[in-house]
C-alpha cells in the first residue's frame, strides 16, 4: 500500500522511524515533509500536501505526526476528499476505518512512545471500513457539504 507521510519539527525523527517500518513492511512511503529539522518550521503546508496526495492517490492512505496531532489532523482535513481522524487508542484508529473509512491518520508524537504510535498506525492500516449503509451515508453527507463549498 502507498502511504503518505508528513509532519512538522515536533514528529521528524519519528516520520523517519515510522517510513522506514512502513517500508519493511513492505509499504511504500511517500514523504512530504519535512525533509530536515527545523524547530521553526510550520506543519500546515506538509500536511495538506500528503491530504492531496491521499486523494490523487486512490486507495492509499495518509499519516500526519504532530505534537498532539490536533493542527495536522485540522489542516489535512481542510483537503476535499480527506477524512483524517486524530487517533489516541486502538478503538479510535480501528473505528476510524471501520465507520468513518478515514484515510489519514492523525497522531501526537509527543504523546505516545514510538512502539505505541506504531501499534495505532498499524491497526489503522488493518482496519477495513464496514461499508455499512449508515456509515456510508453520514460520510456522503459531510462529503457533498464539502462538494457544495468547491
Amino acid at each position: 500500500m502507498r502511504i503518505h507521510v508528513a509532519t512538522d519539527h515536533a514528529g521528524f525523527e519519528l516520520k523517519n522511524e515510522l517510513a522506514e517500518h512502513l517500508r519493511s513492511s513492505g509499504h511504500e512511503v511517500i514523504d512530504h515533509g519535512a525533509h530536515e529539522y527545523d524547530a521553526l518550521d510550520d506543519y500546515p503546508a506538509f500536511c495538506i500536501a500528503a491530504g492531496e496526495g491521499v486523494v490523487a492517490d486512490e486507495g492509499s492512505l495518509g499519516i500526519v505526526i504532530g505534537g498532539s496531532g490536533n493542527g495536522e489532523q485540522i489542516a489535512a482535513n481542510k483537503v476535499n476528499g480527506v477524512r483524517a481522524a486524530l487517533v489516541w487508542n486502538h478503538d479510535t484508529a480501528v473505528l476510524a476505518r471501520q465507520h468513518n473509512n478515514a484515510n489519514v491518520i492523525s497522531v501526537g508524537a509527543r504523546q505516545h512512545t514510538t512502539e505505541e504510535l506504531i501499534e495505532l498506525i498499524e491497526a489503522f492500516i488493518a482496519e477495513p471500513f464496514s461499508g455499512d449503509e449508515r456509515h456510508q451515508r453520514r460520510i456522503d453527507q459531510i462529503q457533498a457539504y464539502d462538494d457544495s463549498r468547491s
